[in-house]
């Protein structure tokens, strides 16, 4: 369950970002998807803390008993300064979403940290790569 709602974070910013890069309005859609990256973490991250503090507080609310998602502050706040980064135009949206999907999901920066700026990381997805067989099966045995 949790795959989809990290691609429907890829999507929705790969999206957005393309939207921010065309748009004479950019602002607006800068907003548009900062909220939604706010709105899928807060609702992940802090529904069930919220329900359990309404309770405590008396004000009985049913916890969604909904389980925090692998990663999901990493990949929204990567998501986040790669839009921010388009907005302020140190970086054109990518167009390629494979590429994006990499960037934002790439797996060893997610558990490591810290969340790396697009700047710095889309452009090392968007050079050119070549198949290099023996590099292949080395990788493989190690």
């Amino acid at each position: 369950m949790y795959v989809f709602l990290m691609l429907g974070c890829v999507v929705f910013n790969y999206l957005i970002g393309i939207t921010i890069d065309r748009s004479p309005v950019p602002r607006f859609f800068l907003i548009l998807g900062i909220l939604g990256n706010l709105a899928a973490l807060g609702t992940f991250k802090y529904a069930d803390f919220i329900a359990h503090t309404l309770n405590a507080w008396g004000i009985p609310v049913a916890a969604p008993g909904i389980a925090l998602p692998i990663g999901i502050s990493f990949y929204t706040f990567q998501a986040l300064s790669y839009t921010i980064d388009i907005y302020r135009k140190q970086l054109r949206a990518t167009t390629d979403p494979v590429e994006f999907f990499a960037f934002i999901s790439f797996f060893p920066q997610l558990v490591a940290g810290p969340i790396e700026r697009a700047t710095r990381l889309l452009p090392q997805f968007q050079r050119p790569r070549t198949f290099d067989y023996d590099k292949a099966t080395d990788g493989l045995k190690q």
